[in-house]
């Protein structure tokens, strides 16, 4: 009799523990993450456009291939555009050796690519990050594009230089890694920068 008490209290602790592991806790953490000060963060830190369609993530890279913008670090993965991944594409990281003949050949070809598009090849528009989803550069990666970017827009390089440091986000608790641009964010706001300068 006392070994059957034990399984029906086993059981019911067991319900206990299932439902406020996998049914309050959960509920409780959708609910607080949707707050309006939280959403934005809780849903992936989406940008929109000015249709207000998704474009990306603040968080994510992505590549951009247009003169018009400035391109964003490589990814290891090529970056996908089926409906599946929108809006923020997949990307990945690599576990290649530095001897590996293939990462090789990857950095050798971006390189080149960069060249021919006119922008001189600096360390984080050649090498993927650890994670292979930074979305951001570094500040000598934005001066080597800028001049391309502006005459591509038919703008001057100070219209975007206060554009470049709105987004520009300082080192990690102040002391880790180095200022970084994000490039998402900066090529949205050239957009909408277009698009206003065309108004007036």
């Amino acid at each position: 009799m006392s070994v059957f008490r034990e399984i029906i209290k086993g059981i019911r602790l067991t319900l206990v523990l299932w439902i406020l592991t996998a049914v309050i806790y959960p509920g409780l953490i959708l609910l607080v993450g949707q707050l309006p000060f939280l959403q934005s963060q809780a849903n992936g830190s989406l940008v929109v456009n000015l249709e207000n369609q998704p474009v990306g993530s603040v968080l994510i890279g992505q590549p951009f291939t247009s003169e018009k913008y400035f391109q964003s670090r490589p990814s290891t993965v090529e970056y996908s555009t089926d409906k599946e991944a929108a809006p923020t594409g997949i990307s990945g990281a690599s576990n290649l050796a530095p001897s590996n003949p293939e990462l090789l050949k990857r950095i050798e070809t971006q390189a080149k690519q960069l060249q021919e598009n006119g922008i001189q090849p600096s360390g984080d528009l050649v090498y993927t990050s650890g994670s292979g989803l930074d979305p951001h550069i570094t500040l000598d990666s934005v001066a080597a594009q800028l001049v391309r970017v502006a005459k591509a827009r038919n703008f001057s390089t100070d219209e975007i230089v206060p554009l470049v440091n709105k987004h520009t986000q300082g080192r990690f608790l102040g002391i880790f890694g180095e200022p970084g641009v994000n490039v998402l964010k900066l090529n949205q706001e050239l957009d909408i920068l277009e698009i206003t300068k065309g108004k007036s």
